[in-house]
């Protein structure tokens, strides 16, 4: 059977309200006592009864994660930088995978609201209305990691995204391209992919480079996407080199373009975005836009366990360091 608090508490020839104080880190109790309640507590093998103490205290040391595409490497260095800070600060962490579909994000937040999760990083390409609405009337804590709230109502964590994309085109100019073609997410709305595209017009439009719209597609985030998009695209147009939005896309226009035998990067370069493991490995290997994912991750949750405890981050919007990676997919 089990050990109560009770049990501690005989053990230890303490009050219950000691061993509560003990466990609870309230700073009243001496240390030849709080010692003996720990050892009482690891003698006995107790472990707290987390359903009572979250009645209570309406806590449950738990936060919940949600991601859009758990598969994309990008997300699972972010969540493990935000997983190596909650297990510093001793809180449980709960993943949802939403598969970019808004309607289950929404069926997360709340369902997050109801298992009483302390709050929430929420992790999106895009960002709806409707689910800003729904962490405002949840009251929910909750951290952006990749996107800006335009409103300024919730705090975020991403870097500086249209810089980053006219930094990368503004590296591939530098190289002689002028065909530059673009593959990324839709443009419309309120996304990181927008901002991107901006970067991209805003390189082109400096050095008096007329954007071509046979050079551009929106389509998905996978290898199978880029591969496609640049088949059709090479049906219509000639390009020189290609700005992709993510390193699958990057990996999938790499393998179109050596199947009908152009080579990368001696005749079409080729940029990813993101930096994730396999574009250190793949062949060529791949020049990018690092993102510091990692880091967006554990500066996300510091954010968010600062805000659960009652104290609003010193800044609403952390913006992080991108890099230009050099590899071998450009000359």
């Amino acid at each position: 059977m089990a050990a109560s608090i009770k049990d501690v508490a005989r053990e230890a020839r303490v009050s219950i309200a000691t061993v509560s104080r003990v466990l609870n880190n309230i700073d009243v109790v001496n240390d030849d006592t709080k010692q003996r309640v720990k050892e009482a507590i690891e003698k006995l093998g107790y472990r707290p009864n987390i359903v009572a103490r979250s009645l209570k205290t309406q806590r449950t040391r738990t936060v919940g994660i949600i991601v859009p595409d758990i598969s994309n490497q990008f997300y699972p260095e972010i969540v493990r930088g935000a997983e190596d800070v909650a297990n510093i600060y001793e809180y449980n962490v709960m993943l949802c995978n939403t598969d970019l579909d808004k309607e289950k994000e929404i069926e997360y937040i709340r369902i997050m609201k109801e298992k009483m999760a302390d709050g929430i990083i929420y992790m999106s390409s895009s960002l709806d209305e409707d689910v800003l609405k729904l962490f405002d009337e949840l009251k929910l804590p909750a951290i952006l990691v990749e996107n800006i709230d335009p409103s300024g109502k919730l705090a975020s964590v991403t870097i500086d995204n249209e810089k980053a994309a006219y930094d990368g085109v503004s590296y591939l100019i530098s190289k002689g391209n002028k065909k530059i073609a673009y593959i990324g997410s839709d443009k419309e709305g309120k996304n990181l992919s927008a901002k991107r595209y901006s970067g991209y017009e805003k390189a082109l439009k400096e050095k008096k480079i007329k954007l071509a719209e046979d050079r551009v597609a929106f389509t998905g985030s996978k290898a199978k996407d880029g591969f496609d998009a640049v088949s059709r695209m090479l049906e219509k147009t000639e390009i020189d080199a290609v700005f992709c939005t993510g390193d699958e896309i990057a990996m999938g226009v790499i393998n179109a373009l050596r199947e009908r035998g152009i080579k990368v990067p001696e005749q079409v370069d080729v940029m990813g975005f993101d930096n994730i493991y396999l574009s250190s490995i793949f062949y060529p290997k791949l020049t990018t836009v690092a993102q510091p994912m990692y880091d967006m991750g554990s500066v996300g949750m510091r954010m968010l366990i600062k805000k659960i405890s009652g104290n609003e981050p010193e800044e609403k919007s952390y913006v992080l360091e991108h890099q230009i990676i050099e590899r071998n997919s450009c000359k």
